[in-house]
């Protein structure tokens, strides 16, 4: 096996405006680019591996953080000690230093790198070498898609995913409530109860929104209802428990084991969805599977911006025993979907996808895409 010292650590923001034609308008605003952070670390014998840090609408303050603070934390590291990179990332940084969110977002890049080089070192892909096996996943059609269009326009774009074999999707709310209901009934009707409907406000809702729009959520059967509130208002998810029936979902704005311990201990959010890319990389999420395990609690990972976080997250559910959707991206036009990698989350005719079998992550990057789309600075959503 290759030495495995850490000789460097570098993070790259890059960007991509998006056409007129493919934005999509969402409870925060309307998608005018796409960021990103990829994670690149090298080790001493020339091994790579390769990892995504969500933007966090900050994306150059991200790649930043890594490029400085952190990565004079792991160079010179054993790249096979993740744990203890995770732990020293961990104690000198986000723990006793803070930078809260932006902390957690760049370690999540640099310890999902560290996976890859480890199942290359291993010679395995990423979900044996955590344990588990090669299983087809369900998957929900999501990503920044499927948003405030008229109810007829929403329903044949929603003809259009369900086409490709999703036999799930996730629909946008946290516009007015009369509009968001009609929504969700034309989704409905058109396609009737075999269908698996899904809601993400983007804490587009107040505590009397969501007291007005569960009655409907619970008569048109709706899986869950995702981030209608802030992730640190707890007490209004706590008031929105007790409106319905409808499972309340979060956890791709909580970050740590430790905030998640909270959540699980409130119990008003029962559909827990950690981002490998955001939550404190695959080591944290592993912790926070383990611990909603014990809750007999549902792990439904939130995808982010590029194939690398889609690739990690499928391995994730293939290794744990409380896994449930993965989150398909069918956003128009995704460049680090199609571009950056080979695209691991296509699905097959079940509406599953499955884990890569090639060592790592099994997806590599087009760094000559890096190259070509450096980043743009500015809100993403307008």
């Amino acid at each position: 096996m290759p030495a495995l010292q850490i000789a460097e650590v570098r993070a790259f923001p890059v960007s991509f405006a998006i056409a007129p034609e493919n934005r999509v308008a969402l409870g925060i605003g309307t998608a005018v680019k796409r960021d990103a952070v990829v994670v690149k670390v090298t080790t001493e014998d020339g091994l790579v591996g390769w990892g995504e840090a969500h933007h966090g609408r900050a994306h150059t303050a991200v790649a930043k953080l890594i490029d400085t603070t952190l990565r004079q934390l792991v160079v010179g590291q054993d790249a096979d000690d993740v744990l203890g990179i995770w732990d020293r990332m961990y104690r000198y940084q986000l723990a006793s230093h803070g930078m809260g969110a932006g902390a957690c977002l760049a370690m999540s890049g640099i310890d999902m790198a560290l996976w890859d080089i480890r199942g290359k070192a291993h010679g395995l892909p990423l979900y044996r070498l955590l344990g588990g096996s090669r299983k087809p996943i369900a998957a929900y059609a999501g990503g920044v898609s499927l948003g405030y269009q008229a109810p007829g326009l929403l329903v044949e774009e929603a003809q259009k995913v369900l086409s490709a074999g999703y036999k799930a999707i996730k629909l946008r709310v946290g516009d007015t409530v009369g509009n968001d209901i009609e929504r969700l009934r034309a989704v409905r009707k058109a396609f009737g109860d075999g269908l698996t409907i899904l809601t993400d406000a983007n804490i587009g809702y107040r505590v009397e929104d969501v007291r007005r729009v569960m009655p409907a959520m619970d008569e048109l059967g709706i899986g869950w209802l995702e981030e209608p509130f802030p992730a640190h208002d707890y007490a209004s998810y706590r008031q929105a428990k007790g409106f319905g029936r409808t499972p309340l979902a979060a956890g791709e704005n909580h970050f740590t084991r430790f905030e998640f311990n909270r959540v699980i201990e409130d119990g008003a959010i029962t559909v827990l969805q950690p981002d490998l890319s955001k939550s404190g990389g695959i080591t944290e999420c592993l912790r926070i599977a383990a611990l909603a395990s014990a809750w007999k609690l549902p792990i439904h990972p939130h995808s982010s911006m590029t194939g690398l976080n889609h690739a990690a997250s499928i391995h994730f559910l293939a290794a744990i025993d409380n896994g449930g959707w993965f989150e398909g991206d069918v956003s128009r036009a995704n460049r680090f979907r199609d571009e950056l990698v080979d695209n691991p989350g296509r699905i097959d005719a079940d509406g599953n996808v499955w884990p890569p079998e090639a060592p790592g992550l099994g997806v590599e990057v087009d760094e000559a895409f890096l190259a070509q789309h450096p980043p743009i600075e500015g809100p993403g959503y307008v």
